[in-house]
């Protein structure tokens, strides 16, 4: 993999802040200012491409190459007030780009050790592909492991801001089934408005009016559920994949 970045070595302190940089970007024909964010953080693509993978990556390594995509997606996605700075944003694009590169390849090599073509001296197919693809699967749910590992750490970052945690969420979780799944349909509407969403991580506070609007519960029992609601939409707004499954139907 290659890239058409064109090289430039500015100082960090030059670039400001980079969300006003990020934003400036995202409005257009800002080449030389993604340039310059680019080449300024590999040293950050570097060092968490590697932590991904466990091992040194150098810029010579596919890996990197992901990264440095990544990174530049990640100028392109990043939103105001999703709930995270845009480096701990570009950290998690980088990882989830990185462990996809990943998986691709165990997924390509299990293919190949799949349709084995030696035999041995008595005609027996070799089986040694069995104990490779073993180690390819177990390789696969390490990454897997780890990203949980680091969403939850994410994911208690963000709870902390709102005042939470999961001690006081298991307090706080509805005990009947249907109120968790009212609770989980109200984030659900919350984040899927921006202006919502954006008042919930400034305010720290559900925008209990416009729900009320949207929703047949009443108020009670939205401020009854308020700390369940805001965690759950966190989880959305952190996009934190490997959380969703909780919280899914």
């Amino acid at each position: 993999m290659s890239t058409t970045f064109v090289p430039n070595m500015p100082n960090h302190t030059t670039l400001g802040n980079i969300e006003d940089k990020v934003m400036k970007i995202q409005k257009g024909n800002q080449d030389s200012l993604r340039n310059e964010l680019i080449e300024a953080y590999q040293p950050f693509i570097k060092k968490v491409t590697s932590k991904v993978c466990s091992q040194y990556i150098d810029r010579t390594m596919d890996e990197f190459s992901v990264g440095l995509y990544a990174f530049n997606e990640a100028i392109d996605q990043y939103q105001e007030g999703q709930g995270s700075r845009f480096l701990s944003f570009a950290d998690m694009v980088i990882r989830r780009r990185v462990i996809d590169f990943i998986r691709k390849e165990v997924r390509q090599n299990r293919l190949i050790y799949l349709q084995p073509d030696e035999e041995d001296e008595e005609g027996r197919i070799e089986d040694s592909y069995a104990e490779q693809k073993a180690a390819m699967d177990h390789y696969e749910e390490k990454i897997q492991a780890e990203n949980r590992v680091y969403e939850i750490e994410e994911y208690q970052k963000l709870l902390k801001d709102f005042g939470l945690n999961f001690k006081v969420l298991s307090k706080h979780c509805p005990k009947h089934v249907d109120a968790r799944e009212n609770a989980k349909e109200i984030a659900r509407l919350l984040v899927e408005n921006k202006e919502w969403s954006s008042f919930l991580m400034e305010k720290k506070q559900l925008p209990i009016k416009d729900l009320l609007n949207m929703v047949s519960c009443s108020r009670k029992t939205i401020e009854r559920n308020r700390k369940y609601i805001i965690a759950v939409s966190l989880i959305y707004l952190g996009d934190f994949k490997a959380l969703k499954s909780y919280i899914q139907p």
